[in-house]
């Protein structure tokens, strides 16, 4: 008779205390829903790790792994490749016009590790700028380019990296009153930082597009081509981190789109494939990719654009366009969650502030909205983290998998949700902060 293990008994989870792991037991996915393993199903709220932009077992995309699997499985990375070739392809002609090139990873933690890596040996400088509100990854580069707590057990690690206040009117480190007054005082604040630490060291500034699990904070008008602007004056690589943000989650394909800003690096993962399999990369300037021109680029991965990654990726690019993905993203967006969030705001007093773009959304939870005092201390402990965790259990208890972060919930489903799907959803986290705030 065969054992099966139960579980997790000989998984080491990451981000985890292994003996406190009590892991839900997923068995079955379709669309913008999963299944546990005690029939209990739950609307995605969060896309998993914001990453199934295309939902659960999409046919399209199961269909395109089981096509390249039977054609070729795997091919290492100095091999031409059939699906390699039209992923990069594509991905070049939706990038920013001056972005030709993909280096393949295989995720978004190596690709911005790579992204750091081609500044430096292109500028001959060796630091990097990044934000303190900030997520890049947790391998070692990414991790020091990392600015929110979970940097902190990883430490010392990447000296050179330094960190900076990006925009954020509602808790404005700027004493700004006004997102006018933001942008200016936060490029001013990064110029000066840029002086100080000798621009001549700088040899990138990596920012998320739209910051994502630190916030969802959406750059005020006019910063990131403020940002643009610096680089430029200072000979600095600007590298857009679209990890999470792109690929469709702000409504347009890359979320740069929306702030009309070409970086010099832009790097990618979850939604180029949903995740299927694991698939990240950089997209490259014609500038930068001239470095390397004659010189070796010193790096490679043995998975580097997988076949089986790459296909999937292939048939996303189709569904975006067959399904009018971005456009529904939009609308959505605005006309769905905008205005309900708006709602949500003059019903609870407690809901301090809601931002966002497409289907990428922030509820910020605050003690008292005059004060803006956050419902949980920044970085709290499990029992200063109580209130978000009866959210968060009542949230689930309703059928709904959220995506709980610090004093805010994030609004992130499978853009392939329909009005009525996400209206349940938006229904149910406003059933459940009116029972738990007011309760």
């Amino acid at each position: 008779m065969t054992t099966v293990a139960a579980p997790t008994s000989h998984v080491f989870h990451s981000w985890s205390a292994q003996d406190h792991v009590d892991s839900l037991h997923v068995v079955a996915g379709q669309g913008v829903f999963f299944e546990d393993d005690k029939g209990q199903q739950y609307l995605d709220f969060a896309s998993q790790l914001v990453n199934l932009n295309l939902g659960h077992q999409h046919p399209r995309l199961v269909k395109a792994l089981q096509a390249q699997a039977e054609k070729l499985a795997t091919i290492q990375p100095a091999f031409a490749n059939d699906a390699r070739s039209e992923l990069a392809r594509l991905i070049s002609e939706a990038a920013p016009r001056s972005l030709n090139q993909v280096f393949f990873t295989n995720g978004g933690a190596d690709a911005n590790e790579h992204a750091v890596r081609m500044a430096r040996l292109h500028t001959g400088r060796r630091k990097v700028m990044s934000m303190y509100r900030s997520y890049h990854g947790a391998t070692t580069t990414a991790i020091s380019l990392t600015g929110d707590p979970r940097r902190w057990a990883n430490e010392p690690s990447d000296s050179s990296v330094v960190h900076f206040f990006g925009p954020y009117a509602y808790r404005s480190a700027f004493w700004a009153g006004c997102e006018k007054e933001e942008c200016e005082r936060a490029l001013a604040h990064l110029e000066a930082q840029i002086i100080l630490e000798g621009a001549a060291t700088i040899a990138a500034i990596i920012i998320e597009t739209v910051v994502g699990t630190n916030g969802i904070l959406v750059p005020p008008p006019g910063y990131l081509p403020g940002v643009r602007a610096l680089c430029d004056k200072y000979g600095i690589v600007y590298i857009a981190d679209e990890v999470m943000a792109g690929f469709g989650r702000t409504g347009t394909m890359f979320a740069v789109e929306n702030f009309g800003v070409e970086p010099d690096l832009l790097t990618f993962a979850k939604g180029v494939n949903s995740g299927y399999v694991p698939l990240g990369g950089v997209v490259i300037s014609d500038d930068i990719a001239a470095t390397f021109a004659h010189t070796v680029y010193p790096g490679g991965l043995t998975y580097s654009g997988h076949p089986l990654a790459c296909a999937v990726g292939v048939e996303t690019f189709a569904v975006f366009k067959d399904e009018d993905i971005l456009q529904r993203t939009q609308t959505l967006g605005q006309e769905v969650v905008a205005p309900f969030l708006a709602d949500l705001c003059k019903d609870f007093e407690q809901v301090g502030e809601v931002r966002g773009l497409g289907l990428f959304w922030a509820i910020e939870l605050v003690k008292d909205s005059r004060s803006r005092e956050a419902l949980v201390p920044f970085n709290p402990s499990a029992e200063e983290n109580a209130p978000m965790l009866r959210i968060g259990a009542a949230l689930k208890a309703a059928g709904l998998w959220p995506m709980i972060q610090q004093n805010r919930i994030h609004i992130a489903p499978p853009l392939i949700i329909s009005e009525a799907e996400l209206k349940r959803g938006l229904e149910i986290i406003k059933q459940v902060l009116s029972a738990e705030l007011r309760g």
